[in-house]
């Protein structure tokens, strides 16, 4: 026998019927097969084989040593494959030590991790969560190779050929501390653009973004101070200076306090925000309950 390509897979089953019973008209009953449809099926074992397997004795079928050694090995198998083929298991979140591993940008931990972890440490409370940094040109294949199960970043960068679902729709708002000199009232953009700018930059020292090249079109430039990488740190350095930024709303959710926002003088874009997927983990049971708690939870008013 040179490989499984040339056997019928079901002959295993009935050679280890054949063994457990030694006894043709038994193991046919065992198989709930004909007694000439096991006597075919035994001649060719033998044939693949090259062996008897088991001979005509006094009390039933003797195996052969090649028979004998075969038996072990091939319970072992069998068992291993009924497992395989066994219904996928219901996931139970109470009782599972799941881990997941996701990949987000600080402004998408904040917005949509955060609000997330006391239900899901309620509901799901042996799982582990695993936080890398979300880099959209490595996001495909972080989740094709398995490092990443989820990801989230805006829609328009997602890798194609990726599941993707929209958790929600963002915008830009200008923010700025109370009592800001130059911040009484709504800016118009004479006053917009005297303001002293953070940008972030999540590649590290950019001092520009979407909407310098919109105010370029209108004839116009603003003040760029300072450039961070992370959006968390804007929010305590507006509070504690005169700078401003253009940050997503939801990030300043909770930062309001100490901060005042208002529409910004220029048309900005939203954008979607979204969670990513591969298709292989698109069928897994655990899997696919995150992705419904996160779509619960983010289907609520900021």
């Amino acid at each position: 026998m040179n490989n499984l390509h040339k056997l019928d897979l079901n002959l295993l089953l009935t050679l280890n019927a054949l063994l457990i019973e030694r006894n043709v008209t038994r193991a046919a009953a065992r198989l709930h097969l004909s007694q000439p449809s096991v006597s075919v099926q035994l001649g060719k074992l033998r044939a693949a084989f090259d062996d008897p397997l088991l001979l005509p004795g006094p009390r039933g079928m003797l195996p052969t040593a090649r028979a004998l050694s075969l038996f072990a090995p091939l319970q072992a198998a069998l068992a291993q494959l009924e497992q395989v083929l066994q219904p996928e298991q219901a996931f139970d979140p109470a009782t599972s030590d799941v881990r997941w591993n996701l990949a987000a940008a600080d402004a998408a931990e904040y917005a949509i991790l955060r609000p997330m972890l006391p239900s899901l440490r309620a509901q799901a409370p042996l799982s582990r969560m695993a936080v890398f940094e979300a880099v959209p040109a490595r996001m495909a294949q972080e989740l094709e190779s398995g490092q990443v199960d989820l990801g989230f970043l805006a829609q328009e960068e997602a890798p194609a050929g990726l599941r993707h679902r929209t958790l929600f729709t963002e915008h830009y708002v200008l923010a700025g501390r109370h009592g800001h000199p130059l911040l009484q009232t709504a800016p118009d953009l004479d006053q917009f653009c005297a303001l002293e700018f953070i940008v972030v930059s999540p590649n590290g020292g950019g001092f520009r973004s979407s909407v310098d090249t919109t105010l370029e079109q209108l004839g116009r430039k603003r003040k760029v101070v300072l450039s961070v990488p992370h959006f968390l740190i804007v929010p305590p350095l507006l509070a504690e200076s005169d700078m401003v930024a253009l940050l997503p709303s939801r990030l300043l959710k909770n930062a309001l306090g100490a901060l005042r926002t208002w529409e910004p003088p220029v048309a900005l874009p939203d954008y979607d925000m979204a969670m990513v997927w591969h298709e292989r983990m698109h069928l897994d049971p655990a899997h696919r309950w995150l992705r419904e708690r996160i779509m619960e939870w983010n289907d609520k008013p900021v």
